[in-house]
């Protein structure tokens, strides 16, 4: 299934990305130049070796330009924006309300489980307040600032990640090779099946 925005057309290879995503940093402090932006390089390499056509890092200050940068990629059409920064327990951590403002609604079980990857190995792990929700057909997922919850939070959503932006553009689940529903699937496309014999 290609999604609206893709590339399309003869001259596009069998290969081409089917999905479009844009990575938003937030950081006060990788905003002002004070030190360089390392967590959306990691996300943004970890979304194109999953196979999507990926944009940014754009990096932000916390809070309403976070909304805003939410705001532009859903009116842009993009299938995903990943995010990293701005998820803890400080004053100045306001990613998660500026998400909030543009979901339409939220996806509990997606930040549940990057949390869960990241408890493991880090307690506080826990205390990322990060939110993952769908905006119009946009998909949007805050990961941790550190790099340690960025590969977390990429270890999960290359689990899952194609499989949610398929199904928020409508595609079907798909079923387990030799599966009841998959063999049922093959007799109703195949009458003469076993399904479809007599008996």
């Amino acid at each position: 299934m290609t999604a609206p925005g893709a590339p399309t057309g003869p001259d596009v290879p069998d290969d081409a990305p089917r999905y479009r995503a844009l990575v938003v940093t937030a950081s006060n402090r990788a905003a002002a130049g004070v030190y360089p932006d390392k967590g959306g390089p990691l996300i943004a390499e970890g979304l194109t070796a999953l196979g999507f056509a990926v944009d940014g890092p754009r990096v932000v200050r916390d809070g309403d330009p976070v909304e805003a940068a939410l705001r532009e990629a859903v009116a842009a059409s993009y299938d995903v924006v990943v995010s990293t920064g701005g998820t803890g327990l400080t004053p100045m951590d306001r990613t998660p309300e500026a998400t909030r403002r543009v979901l339409d609604y939220e996806i509990p079980g997606i930040a549940e489980a990057i949390r869960a990857e990241g408890l493991v190995k880090v307690p506080t792990a826990a205390l990322s307040r990060g939110l993952a929700g769908v905006a119009g057909t946009t998909l949007i997922v805050n990961l941790p600032g550190s790099t340690g919850g960025v590969r977390d939070g990429l270890a999960v959503l290359g689990r899952l990640l194609t499989h949610a932006v398929d199904q928020i553009h409508g595609g079907d689940h798909p079923r387990p090779a030799g599966s009841a529903d998959a063999a049922g699937a093959a007799d109703a496309a195949d009458p003469s099946g076993p399904a479809g014999s007599a008996s």
